[in-house]
């Protein structure tokens, strides 16, 4: 023990005090077994009685200690197992939404293929007649409404107008026999039926990878988990293409 001369700062005093008064009532209020039943033979209980209580209440006691120590580790467990459930979900909404990017980005390699192909469709028209500068106006604003376009749902508007701009010459080059016999012309057309096919394989497995992602933050609890995350459903990419 430290010495009783020891110093005490003036500001540890109501503190030192206040613990004391506390230890000091605690020990005050226990009782001996000897007391107890000294107490119950005033009030004519038999000692026997006071010890088989005090068993009892020192066995409720322990009992009790050990539903808390229980209800300790069952809480401590479900915090694990919500803690590693609330990782893995994290993980595979994050894989979800990165396939849904990848196969978007492979839409768009085949959207900015189709896009470049509109040059091509224009010095066809160029060279074959001056006279229908409207079918290069439709073509050229179609890729520049292409070109600026960022979110799904801007690119599969865009799409629309292409594909719009795209049938409008196949309708020009029907009325023109001339530039249905050119060689180029016709190896434009290999490379639009080709792209399209491309295209429509991409945006079905886009699609798929959506309807997933959907499907997999949609769901009850993931839901929740989701929503405080920050993830969000994406659109379909519902654009037609144009027939070749």
């Amino acid at each position: 023990m430290k010495s009783l001369d020891m110093r005490i700062p003036e500001s540890m005093t109501s503190e030192v005090l206040e613990i004391a008064s506390r230890n000091y009532a605690n020990h005050s209020q226990t009782y001996s077994a000897s007391e107890l039943i000294q107490a119950g033979s005033e009030a004519q209980i038999p000692a026997e009685f006071i010890q088989y209580a005090i068993q009892e209440v020192q066995t409720q006691k322990q009992r009790r200690q050990q539903q808390r120590k229980v209800l300790a580790i069952v809480g401590a467990s479900i915090l694990a197992i919500s803690g590693i459930w609330s990782i893995w979900t994290y993980n595979s909404f994050s894989r979800r939404a990165s396939q849904v990017e990848a196969q978007w980005a492979q839409v768009e390699n085949q959207l900015q293929r189709r896009a470049d192909l509109i040059p091509n469709l224009v010095r066809v028209t160029q060279a074959y007649t001056e006279h229908e500068k409207e079918i290069v106006s439709v073509l050229q604003q179609s890729r520049q409404a292409y070109l600026q376009a960022d979110t799904p749902k801007e690119k599969a508007a865009a799409v629309e107008q292409v594909n719009e701009a795209i049938n409008h010459f196949q309708d020009y080059v029907a009325n023109n026999p001339q530039l249905q016999s050119s060689q180029l012309f016709t190896n434009l057309q290999y490379e639009i039926a080709g792209t399209e096919n491309r295209l429509a394989v991409e945006r079905m497995r886009y699609n798929q990878a959506v309807q997933w992602y959907n499907q997999r933050i949609q769901q009850f609890p993931n839901s929740v988990l989701a929503s405080g995350l920050g993830f969000q459903t994406q659109p379909f990419f519902q654009a037609t293409t144009t027939e070749p």
